[in-house]
């Protein structure tokens, strides 16, 4: 004999508080606890053990004057700028597979751009080390055998880059300062992000066919249907993934630490205000000035992610 109705939702409503009350608890102890953690510890002067000492304000005062960390957010600028370009073959590639007429090659395309994430990150940061070792690496020997390297001896001269590229002599691109930036700019060559390209395609195959239709009936070529109809109607994704790029590059320090070291490379040209932090607390050993740094940080993603959520709106 069936339950009632009443009584069916009654138990089903216990059934999802039995599993969301341990979801909550769960989150509580492993984000918001540490969370907790660091705010609390901030207002500290903390070597990571047992001992830390009352210091009020300190750190925050501190963390205003140090040089350092706002001047990596320079590095930042141009790295957020730089990534905002780097989506741009994301969407393209997204636009040409939607627009294949075959599914199964649509699949196989998804297949090998979905591929390359198998690889661990790690490796493909120690792949791109290699690219740049001025000795043996793989960059160097392109700019060889293509000639490039002479337009950029010339360009060199014209410019006054004070030397960077010389003939006879391999350029050391995590090893001279004013190269660090273009490095790290391009890190990541052709830029084709997996997950970016697969988040574009989902919005692009949500377009109904009849809009392609009229599209075709009004004689539109591809690239106005691209501006007109497929750009437009994608822009959920793209804030989405503009939102996620500001975060990732605003709190991602990985990159820099593993090509240039825990300073930032040469200079410091490389550092990045996740580094610094970093830097204070597993170095330096001033975690409680490194938690007051983390709060700068989550306050500066804070602001710019309520700025990205109000300029770039999505018509409905």
């Amino acid at each position: 004999m069936s339950l009632p109705v009443s009584k069916q939702k009654a138990l089903y409503e216990w059934k999802l508080y039995f599993f969301i009350i341990p979801s909550l608890l769960l989150v509580a102890v492993f984000a918001y606890w540490p969370t907790l953690s660091a705010i609390y510890h901030s207002f500290f002067r903390w070597g990571g053990g047992d001992n830390k000492e009352f210091i009020g304000l300190a750190n925050f005062s501190r963390a205003l004057q140090d040089g350092v960390f706002w001047g990596a957010f320079l590095t930042i600028a141009i790295l957020v700028v730089a990534n905002l370009f780097k989506m741009i073959p994301s969407i393209a590639m997204a636009v040409l597979i939607h627009r294949l007429r075959s599914e199964r090659w649509q699949y196989w395309y998804r297949v090998l751009v979905v591929l390359p994430m198998i690889v661990p990150s790690l490796v493909t940061l120690f792949i791109w080390k290699f690219f740049f070792n001025p000795n043996m690496g793989a960059l160097n020997s392109f700019l060889d055998l293509t000639g490039l390297k002479s337009l950029l001896i010339a360009a060199d001269k014209a410019f006054g880059w004070g030397g960077v590229f010389l003939d006879g002599i391999p350029t050391a691109w995590l090893g001279e300062p004013a190269l660090v930036i273009p490095a790290l700019i391009i890190w990541g060559f052709p830029w084709l992000g997996a997950v970016g390209v697969l988040i574009f395609l989902a919005g692009l195959q949500s377009i109904g066919t009849e809009v392609y239709e009229a599209a075709d009936l009004d004689g539109v070529t591809p690239f106005q249907k691209f501006l007109h109809i497929e750009f437009p109607l994608i822009m959920t994704q793209v804030r989405l993934m503009v939102v996620l790029m500001m975060i990732g590059t605003l709190q991602g320090y990985g990159l820099q630490f593993l090509l240039l070291g825990e300073d930032g490379g040469p200079g410091g040209r490389g550092m990045v205000p996740g580094l610094w932090m970093f830097n204070r607390a597993f170095f330096a050993g001033e975690f409680g000035y490194a938690c007051a740094l983390g709060l700068f940080l989550f306050a500066f993603i804070l602001v710019l992610t309520m700025i990205n959520n109000k300029f770039i709106r999505v018509e409905k």
